[in-house]
């Protein structure tokens, strides 16, 4: 029975790539052209969405996830060039952005729809290498030169860590497509140092594509770029660490090392990230820290095995990460709101162990009866913990009435019911597989969510009185991790042909810029 075309998944990618080249050839009809691109790459998506209800269709194990992250990025593309017309409309450089955020998006897409290693990593360098001139799209503030140089040298060691990943992978296997990779992992496993190396080099190269530590600086510090560019950074960009180790899966799940350093630099990022984050006073500084811990999170999902997790984490964190930034803002009136707000009283000790216990009887018995009446798939344990450490919050705040704390039971109620079954829809009708986690991770995992869950319930019960601790000051600076990153790249930046290679390309860029004006 055929497959779905492969063809046709390179039409989104393709018609982001015809619109950059509409842009740098007429100046005056950028925005026609970034429009027209994003309407078509989000038609094409939808399209190649209802070719797979096809009767007698049969859908590849993989084809699936990526038409739902395809359709997910061609979404977030078109809201993020209506926003950008309306936002950076009439600018100098206004021409440069859209060929820059078109070929990030095509890259982006790229990654997505291939079906090879090679190409996957290519597409994955095209995307970092437009997203660059992004970054700097006000030169003339140093933050963003710094930044951008922060993530130049991120991404360039992640790129190198594919190479060699590719070059151990054809050597053993001699050959790059990814669905005969998970074929050859799944018949043989991973044995051998070269294949357990391929998969300690892609999980390396995540998370230094993610902003994890200590290579997370260039995330939160790039806040100079406009705000369209921030929202596709933390939305789509940075997401494709958690698709890539999705579509890897076999090999991950065959690689203990691989999982190992996914679960041990991930699980610390999300923990000291989600430290900072309460202690930021600016709210794109709390976005920037949120999406680190975020990344981090997904990154231990993956290396526990629970990839149907990662991937509902990935639909929902864009989609909110693109919602929050665009809405940004609104910070200052909900700010004034917010001190009009009558300011809460004491806070009981037990509250966040009271919430904790009746989440975790909440999402208990519900698993067990969708997995008793509907015959939905067992969660593992550390995906129930998970859940039931998110959704505990909500029923943290000390309630006046019993109207209020019904709404919040019901409200937490809810919450769980629509987590299983996102995760029942992911697992089912995305085909999403999980892998059983090792046993010494799942219990690492475990204890930084913990550890983590502790630290947020101290902190509400502080309240203001948190700002005096110590832990507070050192959380607020980032723990000083960052500092020896920020030195080599403000001392001296060590690629002197590439800085000059940039140099000519942006007066080349001005100077058409200048001409068509």
């Amino acid at each position: 029975m055929p497959h779905h075309p492969h063809w046709t998944a390179w039409l989104v990618p393709l018609l982001y790539l015809l619109g950059a080249a509409g842009a740098a050839v007429r100046r005056r009809s950028v925005w026609s052209a970034l429009a027209c691109a994003s309407v078509g790459a989000l038609g094409a998506a939808l399209a190649g969405d209802a070719s797979h209800l096809v009767p007698g269709r049969v859908i590849g194990p993989h084809n699936a996830p990526a038409a739902a992250v395809m359709t997910l990025i061609a979404f977030l593309g078109w809201v993020i060039a209506r926003y950008s017309r309306g936002n950076l409309s009439g600018e100098a450089t206004e021409q440069r952005f859209v060929c820059a955020l078109l070929l990030t998006l095509a890259g982006v897409s790229a990654v997505v729809a291939a079906r090879n290693f090679a190409v996957l990593a290519l597409g994955w360098a095209a995307s970092s290498a437009a997203l660059h001139p992004l970054l700097r799209h006000y030169r003339e503030r140093p933050g963003a030169r710094v930044a951008a140089r922060k993530k130049f040298l991120a991404s360039r060691l992640a790129e190198i860590c594919l190479l060699g990943a590719a070059l151990l992978l054809y050597r053993r296997w001699h050959t790059l497509e990814l669905t005969r990779l998970a074929q050859l992992t799944g018949a043989h496993g991973a044995a051998g140092a070269d294949l357990q190396c391929a998969a300690l080099l892609i999980a390396a190269a995540v998370l230094l594509k993610s902003a994890q530590l200590p290579l997370h600086g260039w995330l939160v510090q790039v806040m100079e770029a406009p705000t369209s560019v921030s929202a596709l950074m933390h939305a789509g960009v940075v997401n494709l660490g958690g698709y890539v180790l999705i579509r890897l899966a076999p090999l991950i799940s065959a690689s203990l090392p691989a999982q190992a350093l996914l679960v041990i630099v991930g699980g610390a990022t999300a923990v000291l990230a989600g430290l900072t984050l309460m202690t930021c006073p600016t709210r794109k500084g709390r976005l920037a820290w949120s999406t680190c811990s975020q990344m981090g999170l997904m990154a231990t999902e993956c290396g526990l095995g629970l990839y149907a997790l990662a991937l509902l984490h990935l639909l929902g964190h864009a989609l909110y990460k693109a919602h929050a930034f665009l809405s940004s803002g609104e910070a200052v009136r909900e700010s004034g709101a917010e001190r009009m707000q009558p300011q809460p009283g004491a806070r009981p000790r037990v509250a966040p162990l009271l919430g904790l216990a009746v989440t975790a009887g909440l999402v208990t018995s519900s698993a067990q009866l969708w997995h008793a009446v509907l015959h939905a798939p067992a969660l593992p344990w550390i995906a129930l913990l998970l859940c039931t450490f998110g959704v505990a919050t909500l029923l943290w705040e000390a309630a006046p009435d019993r109207l209020t704390r019904a709404r919040s039971l019901l409200a937490a109620a809810l919450a769980v019911q629509l987590y299983l079954l996102w995760h029942v829809a992911m697992s089912r009708g995305l085909a999403v597989a999980s892998a059983r986690p090792a046993p010494a991770l799942a219990l690492y995992g475990a204890l930084c969510l913990l550890g983590l869950y502790w630290a947020q319930a101290h902190a509400w019960r502080a309240g203001p009185a948190a700002h005096r601790s110590r832990l507070y000051a050192w959380a607020a600076a980032g723990y000083f991790l960052d500092e020896p990153v920020t030195r080599l790249v403000t001392s001296q930046w060590p690629w002197r042909g590439v800085r000059s290679a940039h140099g000519r390309l942006g007066q080349w860029l001005a100077q058409r810029e200048g001409g068509a004006a």
